[in-house]
């Protein structure tokens, strides 16, 4: 039986970066009306909303007077950086929070979605540890063995991660993982290197009353903890990628909730390991945008919110994406060489108008894509010179 949507909805976005403004698009080209919330004005996401809130998404007060003003259908996160425990009260007063609250409990703390994909799922993952002080992570790195990498317990886009290789890196690694992490929890999460021979984001879709679907895998290269170029599909064996979506079953499912989910993994000799799980479009789809598939992930996350069934997502084309990237600090950016990207053939752009900038900062995207029969290499290299041609002035 074909679901109606009664009504138009309201929906709250908890962080309005690149990732949020095209959720909103999505949503504006089906009717719904979005509020855009982040900690700074003129964030991406509120330029495009129907109306925005300025507050810190840390203060449960203010989260919750923004919640009563709008009443909203959904609460849609976008970010870690929230009081996330509020959620569970929403969903009581009849507010779906996305996924759901656990969900959003879970994957916005490494350590509680962690412990459910090894403790309590028994995924395959690293050798992991925690550590609340330098101390405690000079055991933990002990214990895992070097070299290792440290994440914050909370963070996003690679903030506060790094590798340990000696052990004259660890209380560097310790500052920068504080320094990095978002959120009030100074915890880290110690993991030993997997000796992988790629990376790659499954794109899962979980439905209210449809089956779960999986998008084709994403392949992606990183540096800094954040991804440069990500590519769709990656090459993975069949029996790889069975496993892998067993794993993203799994874990999606003890979440519950229906919606998007990026999940990562590592392809090593010995098979695939568990990595992390956003709930939420990744930033490694948005190669989605070059017209890859017949839903991209901001379509197919908004879709599975609505209770919209989703038949199928199909591969249409070869795509990758490459970041543009700023390199100082700016509160008026601009940006040249448009008309030479736009000049190229099967190739598209997005800025993301950010209004600051810093290094290493994400500004814009660069897209590229082809015939099904086109080695997606020679893609990925048409991307990443087509990223160059976009200059950032400051």
């Amino acid at each position: 039986m074909v679901q109606k949507l009664k009504k138009m909805s309201k929906i709250l976005l908890l962080g309005s970066g690149e990732l949020g403004k095209e959720f909103v698009i999505a949503a504006q080209r089906i009717g719904q009306t979005v509020i855009a919330v982040d900690s700074y004005e003129n964030a991406p996401a509120m330029q495009v909303a129907h109306g925005f809130e300025v507050i810190n998404m840390l203060d449960g007060e203010a989260l919750d007077k923004i919640v009563a003003k709008h009443k909203p259908d959904f609460i849609v996160p976008e970010i870690e950086a929230i009081r996330t425990e509020r959620f569970y009260d929403y969903e009581k007063k009849g507010i779906t929070v996305v996924p759901s609250a656990k969900a959003a409990n879970f994957t916005m703390n490494r350590k509680a979605i962690r412990d459910l994909a090894s403790k309590e799922l028994g995924l395959k993952t690293a050798n992991y540890r925690y550590a609340t002080s330098s101390e405690e992570l000079q055991n933990a790195v002990k214990e895992v063995g070097i070299p290792c990498v440290v994440k914050p317990l909370m963070s996003s886009s690679g903030k506060g991660q790094s590798t340990i290789k000696t052990p004259d890196d660890i209380e560097r690694a310790w500052n920068y993982a504080v320094e990095g992490s978002r959120g009030d929890v100074v915890e880290v999460i110690v993991e030993a290197f997997v000796k992988f021979n790629s990376e790659i984001t499954l794109l899962t879709v979980t439905q209210n009353n449809n089956p779960t679907l999986f998008c084709a895998p994403i392949g992606h290269r990183q540096e800094r903890g954040d991804y440069q170029e990500s590519w769709q599909p990656a090459r993975i064996s069949d029996k790889d990628l069975f496993e892998a979506q067993d794993m993203a079953e799994k874990v999606t499912e003890a979440l519950g909730g229906a919606g998007l989910f990026g999940v990562e993994f590592f392809l090593a000799d010995d098979g695939v390991y568990f990595s992390e799980l956003s709930p939420r479009p990744h930033d490694t789809g948005m190669v989605t945008l070059a017209g890859t598939q017949n839903f991209n992930e901001f379509e197919l996350h908004l879709r599975a919110i609505l209770s919209l069934p989703i038949f199928e997502i199909t591969l249409e084309k070869f795509g990758a994406s490459a970041v543009v990237l700023a390199s100082e600090n700016s509160t008026n950016p601009s940006y040249e060489g448009l008309e030479k990207i736009a000049g190229l053939a099967k190739t598209d752009f997005r800025i993301f108008g950010k209004p600051t900038t810093r290094p290493y900062r994400r500004m814009a995207v660069a897209l590229a894509s082809d015939t099904l029969e086109t080695p997606i290499e020679e893609i990925v290299e048409r991307a990443k010179e087509a990223a160059k041609l976009i200059t950032v002035n400051y």
